[in-house]
């Protein structure tokens, strides 16, 4: 084992702050890497030490491997965090790493490789005999011949690009005679994003939720599961709410979905942090659909009902700790839900907002995560990704959870920014949510609901309104919240923010 002292974490924002929190409680040294228009962002600030990346575009910055190696060994850090996104889930970037003689917080390079190839992936998948949605996942990407599967395989029909995600390379065929352009623009897109066009082909479940797996797998042979969030709601194949646990499982339906998961993970003798995805069908059936070998967005809503920070285990197993606690340690209790406020106008077709921030609310109620490395002054652009913030919410029950996040996203305004927070809060409204009735199809099913009150752009509202809010807010929290709270490990403040 070795102690980590330095970390360097590879990434930015809101989730380099959430890393730096936890290594400042374990007395883990931090530094942050920034590009010359972030110099003065908040994660900088909070960091023991900086180091730019200059000026330029993601590939001489954050993509950039080598530089990135090199300022940790300059810097003394012990360890690479990657975060998510950017290089969290590069083969090549784990492997240079290591081979420096640094420590990856993260899985092997050949965990990587498996997963990041949705193709290879479920090849392995069928070996191991889990399910796995019914298509066409072979080499020969003839155009002629994948219209020939296509056929065989029947409507509706996703054509899928083998590698990347986020919803890029994607297409929803419903006639065949929309096959040929559908495939020749999920292969132009995937090409464009990822520079790959192999495609998979799966049948297109009408009517599924979007069920994920935590994992944590540490060096000594233990492999566990905190249980599942539900990704469902969804818009353009990217996730917008996430909760746990889902409305959809009962108890016998959510032990097969962790034991498959852990199966998985045992079987390919996994290393640290992994969430597993699954495709889940209205009769109960499952199909692996993917493997994120990194943290997720949304791990805090499983923060948030298992008390574990992730984060922290994270470390550990990258010391080459041994987990000390079992499976039955690990419960589910009450229920979070996570909405990420984005810097895009729903009134536009979500086009991305920019602006100077000019005011931030804060939600500062009891059971409220609001994650964000904004301060009021900053710049939103359109070089990084839109989201601001996020909000999580925690309850007793699946209800409260509800209402507590309605509440925070009324007090939490971006002024002088158009965000999707009203939009998120109609989503929160609708009968359909309420009823857990979370397909995939959630936004398009309900969209006359969800634009049933017009969604007034958050830069129109006053920061004086916000701000007597949030002071009724803080004076209303009662003494029984309050006892609530503290009995729960990641909801022991009023008010939880990362700094």
């Amino acid at each position: 084992m070795k102690k980590i002292k330095k970390i360097l974490v590879a990434n930015r924002g809101e989730i380099a702050l959430r890393i730096f929190k936890t290594c400042k409680e374990m007395g883990i040294a931090t530094v942050a890497l920034y590009i010359e228009e972030e110099k003065k962002s908040l994660y900088v600030k909070k960091a023991d030490e900086k180091r730019s990346l200059g000026e330029g575009n993601l590939r001489q910055s954050f993509l950039n491997s080598k530089k990135i190696i090199e300022i940790a060994k300059e810097t003394g850090a012990d360890a690479i965090h990657p975060g998510y996104g950017f290089l969290s889930e590069n083969a090549a970037f784990s492997e240079a790493v290591e081979g420096a003689g640094l420590i990856f917080i993260g899985p092997t390079k050949d965990s990587i490789k498996m997963m990041g190839d949705k193709k290879g992936s479920k090849e392995h998948m069928l070996k191991l005999g889990i399910p796995v949605i019914p298509g066409f996942h072979g080499d020969d990407q003839n155009p002629e011949m994948l219209k020939k599967e296509a056929s065989k395989i029947g409507l509706p029909l996703l054509i899928k690009a083998s590698a990347g995600g986020g919803g890029k390379g994607m297409r929803i065929v419903e006639k065949m005679e929309d096959f040929d352009l559908g495939l020749e623009g999920a292969k132009r897109e995937a090409m464009n994003s990822f520079g790959d066009d192999r495609m998979l082909l799966e049948r297109y479940l009408t009517s599924p939720r979007h069920i994920e797996v935590q994992m944590m797998s540490d060096t000594h042979g233990n492999h566990f599961h905190f249980f599942e969030r539900e990704c469902s709601i969804q818009r353009r194949h990217q996730k917008i709410v996430e909760e746990s646990p889902s409305p959809a499982l009962n108890s016998d339906q959510r032990k097969k979905i962790t034991d498959t998961a852990v199966k998985i993970t045992s079987a390919m003798n996994y290393r640290g942090a992994g969430t597993i995805e699954f495709i889940y069908d209205t009769d109960g059936s499952f199909y692996f659909l993917e493997m994120n070998t990194r943290l997720q967005v949304e791990h805090p809503v499983t923060e948030m009902v298992t008390g574990f920070d992730l984060v922290k285990l994270q470390i550990e197993v990258a010391e080459g700790e041994k987990l000390h606690f079992s499976q039955k340690d690990i419960t589910q209790r009450g229920h979070a839900i996570e909405v990420r406020v984005c810097a895009e106008d729903p009134e536009n077709e979500f086009l991305p907002s920019i602006g100077k921030l000019k005011y931030l609310g804060d939600p500062t109620s009891s059971h409220v995560r609001f994650e964000s490395a904004l301060s009021e002054g900053d710049d939103i652009t359109i070089n990084f990704d839109p989201m601001l913030a996020k909000v999580v919410a925690f309850g007793i029950n699946r209800i409260e959870a509800t209402e507590r996040l309605i509440k925070a996203l009324e007090t939490c305004g971006f002024l002088g920014l158009t965000t999707n927070s009203e939009y998120l809060q109609q989503i929160l409204k609708t009968e359909g949510f309420k009823k857990g009735d979370t397909y995939t199809h959630f936004v398009k099913s309900h969209k006359s609901e969800i634009d049933s009150k017009k969604i007034k752009a958050t830069k129109n509202n006053l920061a004086l309104i916000l701000g007597l809010s949030q002071l009724s807010l803080k004076k209303s929290t009662s003494k029984k919240e309050q006892a609530s709270a503290a009995s729960h490990s990641w909801n022991n403040l009023t008010g939880f923010r990362l700094y």
